[in-house]
């Protein structure tokens, strides 16, 4: 069968069960990892999810539109970092932020408040070594059972793809970045 066809016949295994919560990771090289965490956070508050989200790089000094329309929408939202790395002046500080940001993160999972915490570009403190890896996974392995968690960022370490219920690599087929144009407000955001 090309892609093209409709499909006949119901592809669903026939063994589908429900869970209590899922850990998902979007990662690679491509556009839309953050993005598509904050499509599942709009599904998760239209039922009637608590939410938090946070931000181990991005500045809250940003002002991105998500964190605005998800704050309207009762979202908690922590924008800890201090920046892109390559901007950065000072790095040790930025490691310390990311660090502390983990510290927020971790109380939030374990509080068992939120049915939903985001933990955008948490890849780059295990794959820099800024935070140890294995407590990233440890804390997610042994959350409360009903706190679903979104990982993104690039270069997901072995031990968080091995325990995730969904890995997604996305991949970078063509960029506007790539022919010189700069981050389009309200599409990149």
């Amino acid at each position: 069968m090309t892609r093209t066809e409709a499909l006949s016949e119901d592809p669903r295994p026939s063994d589908l069960r429900t869970t209590d919560s899922l850990v998902i990771v979007l990662t690679g090289d491509g556009k839309g990892k953050s993005s598509s965490a904050f499509g599942m956070v709009l599904r998760a508050l239209a039922r009637g999810w608590k939410v938090a989200v946070v931000q181990f790089i991005k500045s809250s000094e940003w002002q991105a539109g998500e964190q605005k329309m998800c704050e309207q929408l009762g979202v908690t939202w922590h924008a800890l970092g201090g920046g892109f790395t390559w901007d950065s002046k000072n790095i040790e500080h930025d490691r310390a932020l990311a660090a502390d940001a983990w510290k927020t993160a971790s109380g939030i999972i374990e509080s068992g408040e939120f049915e939903l915490v985001v933990l955008d570009e948490v890849t780059y403190l295990m794959s820099w070594k800024w935070v140890e890896a294995t407590d990233i996974v440890s804390t997610i392995a042994h959350r409360p059972r009903h706190v679903s968690i979104i990982c993104t960022g690039r270069d997901a370490p072995e031990p968080l793809v091995e325990l995730a219920d969904t890995v997604t690599s996305m991949t970078n087929v063509k960029h506007a970045y790539d022919r010189g144009i700069a981050a389009k407000r309200g599409l990149d955001y």
